[in-house]
């Protein structure tokens, strides 16, 4: 079943073609359409910002992708966005490095994971593991060890890594986001519901991040170069069909997520962000695909005839170029 969902969101996310990023384009709205979603009440969401696009036909269209925003609530105000950020990190490594390539972990790595209170991949200096068990480690169990020792190698030093996923965020038209660390970590770092929407679709496009993203577990066999790890996923909306995306928290971001999932043959990429608990933003996510779906069925919602909310936005989903 989540081999189905994975290859249905990757077709609606490649039908573009060969499409090097994304770009977000200044919000024109169309014509609200007339429907009996309409009239129905809008679910409740109590996050701060929550976006929530249709990119089910985004390949099409003269100008490159139609999303189809669903719902929109704050969807521009830059806000930060604690472990959200390390999509951003993977994306980059994954422009830099080779799968088999090996980093070994120093102590600055562990020091720096667990001086600034964060989650951590249980990482200990010495060991040696390749990018793509790191990659696991810095998605499933979100750690800031593994986001250091990346971007220590790969910047080379997390300074030049950090001007890395600027570079990579104005490439992929995130005009409202600003990186200023690679894991996430309480900053003056910011960014948008929207431009991390944008972002959740380029990622998903990457096979090896796609799947990284939808698996609950990762065993990583002790060997000569590492000790054993067991990574667990902090995506609960797995369990839900989802595929993917990344969960965060800190006090000053509350707790955010990024989710992608294909509900009756249409796929959805949302962001929750500043929402008031773990297991509410979760159950906000649900709300908003649920809410979505029903739309569909109800004929109301989806493609270029408009979602729940009426309205076909070009650029504040996103656009495939």
């Amino acid at each position: 079943m989540r081999n189905g969902v994975l290859i249905a969101l990757a077709a609606a996310l490649v039908t573009a073609g060969a499409a090097t990023g994304l770009t977000a384009a200044p919000a024109q709205a169309g014509p609200a359409q007339a429907g009996p979603a309409q009239a129905a009440e809008k679910p409740s969401v109590t996050a701060r910002e929550a976006y929530l696009v249709d990119i089910t036909d985004g390949a099409h269209g003269a100008h490159g992708a139609h999303g189809t925003v669903q719902f929109a609530k704050r969807e521009t105000r830059r806000v930060p966005i604690a472990s959200l950020t390390k999509v951003m990190t993977a994306y980059v490594v994954r422009r830099q490095a080779r799968l088999d390539d090996v980093v070994t972990i120093k102590q600055a790595d562990v020091r720096h994971a667990v001086a600034g209170g964060a989650t951590t991949a249980g990482l200990r200096a010495g060991e040696r593991l390749t990018v793509r068990d790191l990659l696991y480690g810095l998605m499933l169990p979100s750690g800031a060890d593994a986001a250091h020792a990346l971007a220590e190698k790969y910047g080379p030093g997390t300074a030049k890594f950090v001007a890395k996923m600027n570079a990579a965020a104005r490439r992929l038209g995130l005009r409202d986001t600003r990186y200023a660390n690679p894991d996430g970590l309480p900053s003056k770092a910011y960014s948008t519901a929207r431009d991390q929407a944008t972002l959740a679709a380029a990622v998903l496009r990457d096979p090896v991040i796609a799947t990284v993203a939808k698996t609950p577990k990762r065993v990583v066999g002790k060997s000569a170069h590492h000790r054993a790890h067991v990574w667990r996923n902090t995506n609960d909306l797995l369990r839900d069909g989802a595929v993917g995306l990344k969960t965060g928290f800190t006090n000053q971001a509350g707790y955010c997520l990024s989710f992608a999932a294909v509900r009756d043959g249409r796929t959805y990429v949302g962001v929750v962000l500043g929402e008031r608990s773990d297991r509410a933003r979760f159950a906000t996510a649900r709300r908003l695909l649920d809410w979505a779906a029903e739309g569909v069925a109800e004929g109301a919602g989806g493609g270029a005839a408009g979602g729940p909310g009426g309205e076909v936005m070009e650029g504040a989903g996103v656009i495939l170029s």
